[in-house]
């Protein structure tokens, strides 16, 4: 496991919240002992308190009973969940106690299972029974705001990115510097190997790329790795593409890319394209929600229809020209640092926190 969009969001709430009102303790539910908690360690190295609730399986629902005494006793009084799991146990944890009632609906599948979709559309069932639903962005909102019994409920914070650190990040990984040396056109992807990400896609728009020094690198973990190994070798890609996995140095690859690609089927709003676009890198993204809320086609970025591999191997083409490029992402950059500071989104919260506990001093809010 590693750290991807969620993880990354509620670092970034929790670095940028004012320590002297609010006191965050980050928590996970590990459904298996084997898995890592890497949220709870990046946490804890920001000197924040952290607690991993151990409940194995699918459905556990001891975790309600241990969550609930974990609140009672630390006096907890703002939880702030994320994802239908979480939602449902720390809704149940919170029913008679003075505990308030946070959620951030971070987006919902689109191809998924039929098991998925009842689990989500539960979610969505239960939202009138918190205190405050948080959609991280305005497509997200418009959904949620055509359901009277939840309207009263919302509050729109979007979601946010951490500039300054994108700007300390100076040198460029090696690996793509020595790309860069060789003159590639270097395309990147940073984010789970996961089916949902429309991965195949983007594999085979780089296999019908025309360009004699095209460079294809793949950074994340996720079940679909060895598939993906093996496509890109079918496609006779050969050493044009590299898998790096999961890099905690991410931002030093993603500064020598050329053009940052998220070809997926669902999103939120993609803290991904957001760190793309204010490290100045080209972006080009699936024409989805979330994606929509950050790209303005011919202004921001590029955006391609879902699946269509034609149309990003166009995409790709266009984005080959640095003078193509050039205007995108100085707007790019530009529009994400007005728009989208994880600085500006952690003052919301902190507002509504405020606002839920009635100017009590010493929030104690826990992120799970």
């Amino acid at each position: 496991m590693g750290l991807y969009g969620a993880e990354r969001w509620i670092l970034a709430l929790v670095r940028h919240l004012d320590p002297g009102e609010v006191e965050s303790i980050v928590a996970v539910i590990r459904d298996a002992p084997s898995l890592n908690a890497p949220l709870c360690s990046s946490a804890a190295q920001l000197g924040l308190r952290t607690h991993i609730f151990e409940a194995h399986g699918r459905v556990n629902w001891s975790a309600v009973s241990r969550l609930r005494g974990y609140l009672l006793e630390n006096d907890v009084q703002i939880l702030h969940t994320h994802g239908y799991k979480t939602d449902l146990i720390g809704l149940l944890a919170t029913r008679r106690t003075p505990c308030r009632l946070v959620s951030t609906p971070h987006g919902w599948s689109v191809q998924a299972g039929i098991a998925l979709r009842m689990y989500e559309g539960l979610d969505r069932m239960i939202f009138p029974l918190f205190d405050a639903v948080a959609p991280l962005s305005e497509s997200l909102f418009a959904e949620l705001q055509r359901r009277p019994a939840v309207r009263s409920k919302l509050q729109l914070i979007l979601n946010g990115v951490d500039i300054a650190e994108i700007d300390a990040t100076g040198s460029v990984a090696p690996q793509i510097a020595q790309w860069q040396q060789e003159d590639c056109f270097v395309i990147g992807y940073i984010g789970q190997l996961i089916s949902r990400k429309g991965l195949t896609v983007l594999l085979e728009a780089f296999a019908r790329l025309d360009h004699p020094r095209k460079r294809l690198a793949i950074l994340g973990e996720g079940a679909q790795r060895a598939d993906l190994e093996a496509h890109a070798a079918n496609l006779g890609l050969g050493s044009s593409v590299a898998f790096f996995g999961f890099r905690p140095d991410r931002l030093a690859f993603l500064k020598g890319f050329d053009v940052f690609v998220l070809p997926s089927h669902l999103e939120g709003i993609p803290r991904c394209l957001m760190e793309s676009m204010a490290a100045g890198v080209m972006t080009i993204a699936t024409d989805i929600p979330g994606c929509t809320d950050l790209i303005s086609p011919g202004r921001t970025g590029m955006l391609f229809p879902v699946d269509d591999v034609g149309a990003l191997t166009e995409k790709l083409r266009q984005s080959a020209s640095p003078e193509v490029r050039a205007s995108l992402v100085r707007n790019a950059r530009e529009f994400v640092v007005a728009n989208y500071s994880a600085t500006a989104m952690a003052a919301r919260y902190q507002q509504l926190y405020r606002g839920l506990l009635k100017s009590v001093r010493g929030v104690s809010a826990e992120y799970g």
